[in-house]
């Protein structure tokens, strides 16, 4: 439902072309303009009809995956996010990771040396993560570990990695080319790939895990007040154990819910990133289509990132009743 009530509002952009312009996002190839008058175009898509009508020949088509022709990529729309989306999603699954459990850990250590030494170096550190713009340690990280080391290369594959993956021996069952890789026992493209995701990954997920830190060490100070704590050490539990066992299991669940409304800003600083990085995914995609007014491709990359967001916020969702049995119960 959430997703039809978008979808309807994405459409909604088109009206605002002319008939004539509101072509491109109906046809899948230059060819289909051929030998044929634009009036013809017209009527066949429904463009002098109301909006439900030609919401529901858009919606036909998109169901039938034909989401239009792109004049940026001089490719289908379809075929174009084909390549786009795996490298959106192995960025956003990896900088997700990095997030939650190195949230969790450094969150965990910081709180257990509440005010001394980590405690402050933590803080430290994550105020300083969150003050920094996405686009500076972006910047930051590439001339240290590119220009001045040569360590962590831009883009997503070298050269020989890409003539690995593109190759037909070579069987790309995600797309993901960190998974691809390791299920084609290529650790050579496995180690390339993981070069090139790694700087992207830390800058896309720096803002999340100085959020996540400070989130889950409040999270675990306040749980340590509470009175199964105690009834954890009168039992002769160690104060490891009530942290591990018991304590940080209840403390992750704000910092779940947490995870499900940073995806929405994840995604958002794609563009940034992927345009440092030249990483080749959704967000250099409608930097590309918003440089060429491509309206089209902007329409189809909108209505992708929504899909994104609302299968990511049921994950989240199906994973806070995994770690809160009571939801489960509900």
């Amino acid at each position: 439902m959430v997703l039809l009530i978008l979808s309807m509002v994405i459409f909604s952009l088109v009206l605002f072309l002319s008939p004539s312009e509101r072509v491109a996002v109906f046809v899948s190839s230059p060819d289909a303009l051929q030998n044929i008058s634009m009036e013809d175009l017209i009527a066949r898509y429904g463009l002098d009809k109301p909006f439900y009508v030609q919401y529901a020949n858009w919606m036909t088509g998109i169901l039938r995956g034909e989401l239009g022709w792109s004049n940026s990529a001089r490719m289908p729309i379809s075929k174009a996010l084909s390549t786009r989306i795996p490298a959106t999603v192995e960025l956003l699954l990896l900088g997700q990771m990095i997030v939650f459990f190195g949230g969790i850990s450094l969150g965990t250590l910081a709180a257990k040396h509440q005010n001394r030494f980590f405690d402050h170096l933590i803080r430290g550190i994550t105020t300083i993560g969150v003050s920094i713009p996405e686009f500076v340690i972006s910047l930051f990280l590439l001339i240290l570990f590119y220009v001045s080391y040569d360590l962590f290369p831009p883009g997503r594959l070298s050269l020989f990695a890409t003539d690995v993956v593109y190759s037909q021996g070579f069987v790309a069952y995600t797309g993901l080319h960190l998974v691809d890789s390791l299920l084609n026992n290529r650790l050579d493209v496995f180690w390339d790939a993981l070069k090139h995701i790694f700087l992207p990954s830390i800058a896309y997920s720096m803002g999340g895990l100085a959020a996540m830190v400070r989130l889950m060490r409040s999270s675990i100070l306040e749980n340590l007040s509470k009175g199964y704590v105690d009834t954890a050490r009168m039992k002769g539990l160690s104060d490891k154990m009530v942290i591990n066992r018991h304590v940080r299991r209840n403390a992750m669940l704000p910092s779940i819910t947490f995870m499900g409304m940073q995806i929405p800003s994840l995604l958002g600083g794609s563009v940034i990133v992927e345009t440092i990085f030249n990483f080749p995914g959704m967000g250099t995609f409608i930097v590309t289509a918003a440089k060429g007014l491509d309206f089209p491709a902007i329409i189809a990359a909108s209505l992708v990132i929504s899909l994104m967001i609302i299968i990511s916020n049921l994950s989240v969702d199906l994973l806070y009743g995994v770690f809160n049995p009571q939801m489960r119960v509900a």
